[in-house]
């Protein structure tokens, strides 16, 4: 399984951005979705994540309200609409996939998931 995150960019504050991650495989839409993000000189943080069974998703406190995330099993794709940017949103982000059928309070952990994308760096000025 491979994983492409882009659309990543430099925004203005109170600007949108949205991150898109395609995922290679047969068995996207068995997979838990999950965002992250690092800043520098911060541990990589969880920001949103959708859980294949249910659909249910969930955000990070600072994120909710402003960020969606979605996706598109047709398209192998995950989706991240950054709304309302900050600059403390500044960070590369990573898309990642979790296999199996996670309870809920496993999609928070970043040593749950199974793959990684590479990062798409969000840069948000003031």
């Amino acid at each position: 399984v491979q994983l492409q995150a882009s659309g990543g960019g430099l925004v203005q504050a109170g600007g949108s951005l949205r991150l898109s991650c395609a995922v290679s495989g047969r068995t996207f839409s068995s997979y838990t979705m999950g965002w992250f993000r690092q800043a520098p000189g911060k541990e990589r943080e969880f920001v949103a994540a959708h859980r294949w069974q249910g659909g249910s998703t969930h955000y990070a406190g600072s994120v909710k309200g402003r960020f969606t995330i979605s996706r598109d099993n047709a398209k192998n794709t995950v989706y991240l609409q950054m709304n309302s940017l900050k600059p403390e949103d500044t960070a590369v982000y990573y898309c990642a996939a979790q296999s199996g059928r996670p309870i809920v309070t496993m999609v928070f952990d970043a040593r749950r998931y199974d793959y990684w994308g590479q990062g798409t760096q969000v840069t948000v000025s003031s």
